[in-house]
């Protein structure tokens, strides 16, 4: 006789959630049930390390990357890119994410650093200065030091603010190592309002913002006018500001995301930079961040379709010459602007 042997089956209990850990810059934002899909999906457990601006975050990748505090790292612009590429804090990765992305905004042929965002900082101004006091527009860098709009400008100081030092670029761009300098000297005795921050810049001098300042132009981003209209306090028809956007007026930046090496998670480190790249997390990009996504199949918000101004032309730099130039010319310009 064959004794039968009943076995109690019990449900199996799911694996508890691995955690991925991603070093970001301050600025960093997402929707929580965007961030909430990709965890479920991947039964993973995010974990974002905010580590100060880009430059600091950068820092806290290269002083530990021989015990990497995680394993992806977003947010290296093509201001520090080449810094980030030298210190070879990061493992290549051919995402198939990247074939939806135009070449323009590859700037690492061997796919450590793959874009994510990009944003055009830019000369915003009041429109209803300009209409009031029936005053042309700029319609370049250099017009800027016409004596009709003298005292009209305020920047931001580019040994201090990411916008001031992309606006310190684009006057690179626009007239080379060699004339730049002159520009500002002549941008000075034109009337160039110099302060610390963009927030300062925006908020204290701009006279189209709440502080109703004194300058009616203001290095900001071309994704400024569609904020404007989506945090104003009443309904409006349409943006108090615009940009600036003839050739070289602006400088464009590219943000960018890679796998920290040493990482013990790289299956899902791959997963994660493929979720950043791909039209869910791209589309979430504008009114998180206000960035534009680099993924052509992303679409944008209705508010930055009929506020934001996409620059034909915008400036840029060659991202080896600014790692090797930076410091310099921030310091030149110190000497001529601000002593």
């Amino acid at each position: 006789m064959v004794a039968l042997v009943l076995v109690a089956c019990t449900p199996q209990t799911p694996a508890a959630p691995i955690e991925l850990r991603v070093l970001t810059h301050d600025s960093f934002a997402a929707s929580e049930e965007v961030i909430r899909a990709f965890e479920q999906e991947n039964n993973v457990k995010l974990t974002f390390l905010p580590s100060g601006d880009t430059g600091s975050a950068l820092n806290q990748a290269i002083l530990t990357k021989n015990a990497p505090l995680a394993d992806v790292f977003y947010g290296v612009d093509n201001t520090f890119l080449s810094r980030a590429l030298k210190e070879e804090i990061f493992e290549p990765y051919n995402s198939p994410l990247l074939a939806q992305i135009e070449d323009a905004f590859k700037l690492d042929p061997q796919n450590r650093a793959l874009p994510v965002d990009y944003g055009d900082v830019c000369i915003n101004y009041d429109k209803a200065y300009f209409a009031e006091k029936n005053l042309p527009l700029p319609q370049s860098l250099a017009d800027l030091t016409k004596p009709e709009y003298k005292g009209l400008l305020v920047v931001e100081n580019p040994a201090t603010s990411s916008p001031g030092l992309a606006f310190l670029m684009a006057t690179i761009a626009a007239f080379g190592e060699d004339g730049y300098l002159d520009f500002w000297r002549q941008l000075k005795a034109n009337g160039v309002v110099v302060v610390n921050d963009w927030e300062t810049a925006y908020y204290t001098n701009f006279s189209a913002s709440s502080g109703r300042g004194p300058q009616p132009m203001v290095v900001s981003y071309g994704s400024s006018p569609p904020a404007e209209v989506i945090f104003a306090e009443q309904p409006l028809e349409e943006a108090p500001t615009a940009s600036l956007v003839g050739e070289n007026m602006c400088f464009r930046q590219i943000e960018f995301v890679g796998i920290l090496k040493g990482t013990q998670q790289r299956a899902l480190a791959e997963k994660f930079v493929d979720f950043m790249l791909d039209v869910r997390f791209q589309e979430d990009l504008p009114l998180q961040m206000f960035v534009f996504p680099v993924n052509r199949n992303a679409q944008l918000p209705e508010e930055f379709v009929r506020y934001a101004q996409i620059p034909a032309k915008p400036a840029t730099l060659d991202p080896a010459l600014i790692a090797e130039k930076r410091e310099a010319w921030i310091e030149a310009w110190t000497q001529v602007v601000l002593r």
